[in-house]
Parts: C-alpha cells; sequence; structure tokens
C-alpha cells in the first residue's frame, strides 16, 4: 500500500526528514491557531438586556449564563413575566455566539479549515437560534396540576 507519504520517503533520507519536518511543522501551525481560537472563545461573554431594562443576562460562549443582573424596577414584575423576561434576554444573548466565534476563527484560521470552521458554526446556530426567526415561543407545559393562581411550592 502506497500513498502520498510513502511515496516522498522513496527519495533522499535527506529529502524525506525535510518534508516529515515541513508536515510536523504544518501541524504544530494548526494546534497553535486551533489553541488560539479556545482560549480566545473561552474568554467570549455575550450581554442582552430586555427591552424595559428589567434584565441584563451575560452568557459564555457555551452558552451558560455567566451573570444575570435586575433593574431596580424589576420587582413590579410579576414573577412569570419575569421569568419570560430571563429566558427571551438569555435566547437573544445566546443568539450572537455563532456571530462572535465565526469572528474569532475567521480571524485565528482565515481560509484555513473551512469545512470545520462551517460544522461547528452550523452546530452553534442549531443550539443558539435567534429568538426573533424561531416564531412564537412554544406554549409552556405543565409539570403538575397547579393552577396559575396557585403556589408551584
Amino acid at each position: 500500500m502506497t500513498g502520498p507519504g510513502v511515496m516522498a520517503m522513496n527519495g533522499s533520507p535527506d529529502e524525506a526528514k525535510a518534508k516529515l519536518d515541513q508536515w510536523a511543522a504544518g501541524l504544530s501551525a494548526k494546534a497553535a491557531k486551533y489553541e488560539s481560537v479556545a482560549r480566545q472563545t473561552e474568554d467570549l461573554r455575550l450581554s442582552a438586556t430586555s427591552v424595559s431594562n428589567f434584565v441584563r443576562v451575560t452568557v459564555r460562549a457555551d452558552g451558560s449564563v455567566t451573570d444575570l443582573e435586575f433593574g431596580p424596577k424589576a420587582r413590579t414584575v410579576p414573577m412569570p413575566e419575569l421569568a419570560t423576561l430571563i429566558l427571551d434576554t438569555m435566547r437573544r444573548a445566546q443568539a450572537g455566539i455563532a456571530g462572535r466565534v465565526g469572528d474569532v476563527l475567521a480571524a485565528e484560521l482565515g481560509d484555513d479549515d473551512s469545512e470545520t470552521r462551517e460544522l461547528m458554526l452550523t452546530e452553534l446556530r442549531g443550539r443558539f437560534p435567534d429568538p426573533d426567526e424561531d416564531g412564537e415561543p412554544p406554549a409552556p407545559e405543565s409539570d403538575d396540576e397547579t393552577t396559575q393562581d396557585e403556589e408551584p411550592w
């Protein structure tokens, strides 16, 4: 079984060593780029604020919430409405993840690994869709038989 790598070995030992060194240097450079991407995406934080400034949510590139802040008038909002505001605001913050990660990938990788980049961004867009493009949110599911007037706990 022969392939391009094996064919390169048919030349002189010096040529083979030079090709292996070049290949290893390419792998090292690619690894350094991906390590930089990993560091930068780990540091990414995206925030969104509700329209009425009642809630501000900050998320990481993996979508997890790192900070939740309430505006001074958030106490005036009924709890079910406040819960909806929190989740909607979190989703808006998460919706920017693919764009920001895409910026990091473009800056670090340039045109290299475009297939890998597109796979990553497609996965992120699927996990964190733009809530404005989703249409109507699904009706909340009830886990128990309580009514809205009853306290669930």
